[in-house]
């Protein structure tokens, strides 16, 4: 029987995810007392327990991101250039890349990042300000009337609970996991046509089980002339032959298609294969010919491919055997991909398979060789305040070439609106957008007073959750989640009387300003 103790602090912030350390990080900042919890042994979400590195936006080494967001990729950039022997020609690279990926313009090892946010966070762990209680799960909630009154977080380590109270709860899980707790209304899946009016919203009802793919990712470098192959998965069988209906071949194969068109494209693996895509080098995350001779034995890439994103089934509001069956069957489907490649992939000399490939359980912080959790694209959605549209950044509905501009705007994200397969057997979801921005009503849910969403939890709908879901937007919704929760402690103020008094909202609008959050963009086109 586990045993309750209690701490109290001004700001609880449920989550160690991107949006969680950038709302601790803006809190401490700001001088609050503050408690983050993270149900691993590894804070940072996309980041490094689910082995993501960043997505963004072409603009992102000029503007387009907040300040800690920025120095967050410094840290990570000086993380090598400290540590590794770097050749001079990349060393002089002010853009330098670690992983010279072809999706991410600065590709680093889960572990990096790790570090970088351990460092920017130390001052405030060191002084008290803010404690982290890692591998600690959200095990419950009470509430008092349209109030959250307190949490409760349950120690893997010792089965103890400990009662979190505070003024502010802030949501920052990976699948909005205190919404269902708190009693707070919330969205799941996508939303039909009729209802939002959005272009690429689902024609007829509304399916609430209809979400993206989660993808559990893996590390490997390749070792030639070596045999790492694992042992054949207990899966493999099935996931061997298994093909969707709207896939051009079997899953596994090097077949796939072009998000934006649907047209089926064969994939190249290493970037000398003749194809001109190479899924090697697309979420690479160490290119050895930046570093000096010998530093690393391979290139290391991460497996977050169209062929180990998993779709048969949700794993939000599911009973817990099922989520139990679907997440094992995600890792075993990441697994039965490593052992085709190993064992079955055709290679352009006519061979099959390459053995050489190592999984690398150091980069991911596991044992097992893949990554701590799963990738999350989808959370619940708080039913906001405000709730971001297709139509607030559609370049087919923005005849003036710019999204919505809005009064209460906290920030600023661009990507496309990237959906990935869904659990109900949709293929991709692949548009363009414009260039868009975070209103302040989109991270406050419709009833709760204290509660503020601090990651992909916030009032987009399913088609918005796909620009709104990648590493810059999410720490930017997290660092105005943890300025809100301050800025209200300090004016004495509630979050929603901030959103609609013109003046409190400008005062906070040129606070974010004066600690480097960008709230409205230049003229620029879609992407």
């Amino acid at each position: 029987m586990s045993t309750a103790s209690h701490r109290q602090a001004d700001i609880i912030i449920v989550g160690g995810g991107v949006g969680g350390v950038a709302a601790a990080l803006a809190a401490a900042q700001a001088g609050k007392r503050v408690v983050m919890t993270e149900d691993s042994d590894w804070i940072g979400g996309q980041f490094t327990s689910q082995a993501v590195p960043p997505d963004e936006h072409p603009w992102i080494e000029r503007f387009g991101c907040t300040a800690s967001y920025r120095r967050f990729r410094d840290e990570v950039r000086a993380y090598y250039l400290r540590n590794f022997p770097v050749t001079a020609e990349a060393r002089a690279n002010r853009e330098f890349n670690p992983g010279n990926a072809i999706v991410s313009r600065i590709s680093h090892e889960p572990r990096a990042a790790l570090a970088a946010l351990r460092d920017m966070l130390a001052p405030y762990v060191h002084s008290g300000r803010l404690l982290i209680l890692e591998r600690h799960a959200l095990v419950g909630a009470e509430t008092d009337g349209d109030r959250i009154a307190s949490v409760t977080v349950r120690s893997e380590e010792t089965g103890d609970d400990i009662v979190l109270t505070g003024s502010y709860f802030l949501d920052a899980t990976e699948e909005g996991d205190l919404l269902p707790l708190a009693g707070a209304e919330y969205v799941t899946g996508a939303e039909s046509a009729s209802e939002t009016g959005e272009p690429n919203a689902l024609p007829g009802e509304a399916d609430p089980a209809d979400m993206q793919a989660i993808t559990w990712c893996f590390a490997i470098d390749h070792i030639e002339g070596a045999d790492y192959t694992i042992p054949k998965p207990a899966e493999y069988d099935f996931w061997r032959s298994y093909k969707a209906d709207f896939w051009p071949d079997r899953l596994l194969s090097w077949m796939g298609v072009v998000p934006h068109s649907l047209a089926p494209i064969r994939y190249g693996f290493f970037p000398d294969d003749g194809h001109s895509f190479s899924l090697w080098k697309y979420r690479r995350l160490i290119d050895r010919t930046l570093f000096a001779e010998g530093a690393f034995e391979s290139d290391i890439t991460v497996v977050n491919w169209p062929q180990n994103d998993y779709w048969l089934g949700p794993i939000i509001d599911v009973p817990a055997d099922v989520r139990a069956q679907r997440l094992e069957s995600a890792r075993q489907l990441s697994l039965s991909l490593l052992y085709w490649m190993q064992t079955e992939a055709p290679r352009p000399d006519g061979k099959a398979g390459y053995p050489g490939l190592r999984l690398r359980g150091d980069v991911t912080g596991t044992t097992d060789g893949l990554a701590k959790k799963p990738y999350i694209r989808e959370s619940r959605r708080i039913r906001a305040v405000t709730t971001v549209l297709e139509q607030d950044l559609s370049p087919a509905c923005r005849p003036d070439g710019a999204s919505l501009r809005y009064r209460d705007s906290v920030g600023i994200g661009c990507y496309r609106i990237d959906l990935h397969p869904s659990t109900a057997q949709r293929s991709y979801v692949d548009v363009s957008s414009l260039p868009f921005h975070i209103p302040l009503g989109s991270l406050l849910p419709v009833r709760i007073g204290n509660l503020i969403a601090a990651g992909k939890n916030i009032g987009t709908t399913h088609i918005t959750n796909g620009c709104y879901r990648l590493h810059p937007v999410e720490w930017n919704v997290g660092e105005a989640a943890g300025s809100l929760a301050a800025y209200c402690l300090e004016r004495g103020e509630e979050p929603k009387s901030v959103q609609a008094n013109d003046e409190l909202l400008a005062a906070f609008q040129g606070r974010l300003r004066e600690q480097g959050v960008e709230l409205e963009w230049p003229r620029i086109h879609s992407v």
